[in-house]
C-alpha cells in the first residue's frame, strides 16, 4: 500500500468532554498484492490500513512509536472490530480517518473511517492494552500520550 502521510490535524469538539481530538488522515492507494481474485481488497488487509493510521495518528500527536517501544511501552491490540460497507479496487485511493474515541490507566481505543472518493466505505475500531515490554505485565499509558489525546501538550 502506498502512502503519504500529510499531517491533517482537526480539532472537534465532543460533547461529552468539551475538549478538542485529534484526527489524522492518511491518504492510501491500493495495491494489486492486497486484493483477491475478484479485485476486492482482502478483508484482512484492512487491519493494516488501520495500522497505518495508528502509526502515523502518534506521529502527527508529535510521538514515537519506536521511541515509546524504547521507554519500555508495548501496546498489544486486545480488541478490534472492522464493517465493511462497500468494496475497495485495486488502485482506488482511500482517505483513512484516525482518532484516539476512549482512554483510559492501561488502555486506549482507535476508531477509523474510511474513505473512497468522500463516501465512508469501511469503520472499524481497535482497543490496545498498555503493557511493560519486558514483563508483558499491565502498565499505565504514557503520561505524554494520555496529554495528547485531547489536543493537550505534555
Amino acid at each position: 500500500m502506498s502512502r503519504s502521510a500529510r499531517p491533517s490535524l482537526r480539532g472537534v469538539r465532543t460533547a461529552e468532554r468539551g475538549e478538542a481530538r485529534l484526527i489524522h488522515e492518511t491518504k492510501l492507494r491500493v495495491r494489486y498484492s492486497e486484493t483477491d481474485a475478484q479485485g476486492i481488497v482482502n478483508n484482512a488487509n484492512y487491519l493494516s490500513y488501520f495500522e497505518v493510521g495508528r502509526v502515523e495518528w502518534l506521529r502527527a500527536a508529535g510521538l514515537s512509536y519506536k521511541e515509546l517501544e524504547r521507554q519500555g511501552y508495548g501496546f498489544v491490540v486486545a480488541e478490534v472490530s472492522a464493517f465493511y460497507k462497500k468494496p475497495a479496487f485495486f488502485d482506488d485511493e482511500l482517505t483513512l480517518s484516525t482518532e484516539i474515541v476512549e482512554s483510559k490507566r492501561a488502555s486506549f481505543s482507535f476508531g477509523y473511517r474510511l474513505f473512497r472518493n468522500g463516501e465512508v466505505i469501511a469503520t472499524g475500531s481497535t482497543r490496545h492494552a498498555c503493557v511493560e515490554l519486558a514483563t508483558g505485565k499491565p502498565r499505565r499509558v504514557p503520561e505524554e500520550l494520555g496529554a495528547r489525546v485531547f489536543g493537550g501538550q505534555p
